[in-house]
């Protein structure tokens, strides 16, 4: 990557390097293991002009989401941040039944069937197939294209303006900022609101959370980078709440530049968090790829001694962060025997890159294993007790991230 993809600046410097993976959803049939498998070289760098963190768009969004495997409404904790936002967001916009709400990259209609309920009227803009088919049939309205200018112009001039636009963990998906930010800025009204929710660099790299890095996020943001993005669209940031989802993400409130004002308090102070963690110059990411390395010899050093003393360790979960992880460490199905997940679509498959299956939950109770690694962790409040049965046979939950950590569940 020569040159930043927001401001244009050659001006990038080196995060971390992860080597080479496969794109974390590419999930492999069992017909798919003896036939290549195309893996893509994985180095964060930042832009030391604008800040904005970015690895180069070496895949393409519609090779990832024409049929994508991640589907919003299997996370319980998920679904139930969507309703709270919706019930917020409906109070604090004062909308009623005449309002309009859009969601762009409204995955299976977990946010929008709460709009739904509401008796507000609302479209979807979801790029899957397969998942937009799901949010229909779940009775969400929903429109099978990606984000453009051109997209949001048509939306506009079908349905009309939208009150609210809300774009929740997509910003990072799309290589061209600039177009999608002109995207959202064609689909809202004039005087209207877009939310935005992303994962915060910020929390990204104090918490070590270097699995949330792969191809399908193309940049990371911080609140001051965020700023110069929305303002490539015509938008300014209004208000900023700081969320503990994805292991601590940002919500930013962004409106029209022409009838935005002054920014609340809240955005200064996170401005202030930013600067003082260094993210404004080059010290405060020089440690992040040691503090990335050590994460990594301490998960290989409990699964090898694990391995050693003949327990054994499955892991819980098939996210794109823990492809991530697990291609990064080297993990392979003599140290980590099998995954399962609650998505029906992945039983079957085999993780990218390390070919781990993916199995039904309930193996896990039928196995008993010693440990089970979550992998994502970002759940850890609502697996932990989910999870809570294996302490029937005094099997303990290991989590990666922040650092290594066994927990032994309480029935």
């Amino acid at each position: 990557m020569t040159r930043c993809r927001l401001c244009g600046s050659e001006a990038m410097a080196s995060v971390v390097d992860l080597g080479a993976t496969p794109p974390c959803e590419s999930f492999l049939a069992a017909g798919q293991l003896d036939k290549p498998e195309p893996a893509y070289p994985l180095h964060l760098r930042v832009c030391t002009d604008c800040w904005l963190a970015q690895i180069p768009p070496l895949i393409t969004p519609e090779e990832t989401f024409s049929e994508y495997a991640y589907f919003s409404s299997y996370s319980t904790s998920w679904v139930e941040h969507a309703r709270t936002f919706v019930t917020d967001a409906v109070q604090r916009l004062g909308l009623g039944t005449d309002a309009f709400v859009v969601e762009v990259a409204s995955n299976d209609g977990y946010l929008l069937k709460h709009v739904v309920d509401r008796g507000i009227r609302c479209l979807g803009i979801e790029p899957s197939v397969n998942v937009g088919a799901t949010a229909r049939d779940a009775g969400v309205p929903t429109l099978t294209e990606f984000l453009s200018p051109d997209t949001g112009s048509a939306v506009r001039a079908e349905h009309g303006p939208a009150d609210l636009v809300v774009a929740n963990n997509v910003y990072a998906h799309i290589p061209d900022v600039v177009g999608f930010t002109q995207g959202l800025r064609a689909l809202v009204a004039d005087d209207g609101w877009v939310s935005i929710e992303v994962q915060h660099l910020l929390t990204l790299i104090e918490e070590n959370q270097y699995d949330t890095i792969y191809h399908e996020h193309f940049q990371y943001y911080t609140v001051a980078s965020a700023i110069r993005a929305l303002a490539s669209g015509g938008l300014s940031l209004v208000d900023v709440e700081l969320l503990p989802t994805h292991g601590g993400s940002i919500r930013l409130w962004a409106r029209p530049a022409e009838v935005a004002g002054e920014p609340t308090a809240r955005v200064a102070e996170v401005l202030d968090r930013e600067k003082a963690a260094g993210l404004q110059e080059l010290s405060g990411y020089t440690e992040f790829s040691a503090r990335v390395a050590k994460v990594r010899r301490d998960l290989l050093r409990f699964l090898i001694d694990a391995a050693e003393r003949g327990e054994t360790v499955v892991g819980y979960g098939a996210p794109g962060k823990g492809n991530t992880l697990l291609n990064h460490c080297g993990i392979r199905p003599d140290l980590l025997a099998y995954t399962v997940d609650r998505n029906p679509y992945k039983h079957g498959r085999f993780t990218p890159g390390t070919r781990i299956p993916i199995l039904s939950p309930d193996r896990i109770a039928a196995d008993k294993p010693d440990y089970v690694l979550v992998l994502p962790w970002n759940l850890r409040a609502e697996l932990v007790e989910q999870l809570s049965f294996v302490h029937d046979w005094g099997g303990r939950l290991v989590f990666p991230i922040p650092e290594l950590s066994i927990v032994e569940v309480k029935a």
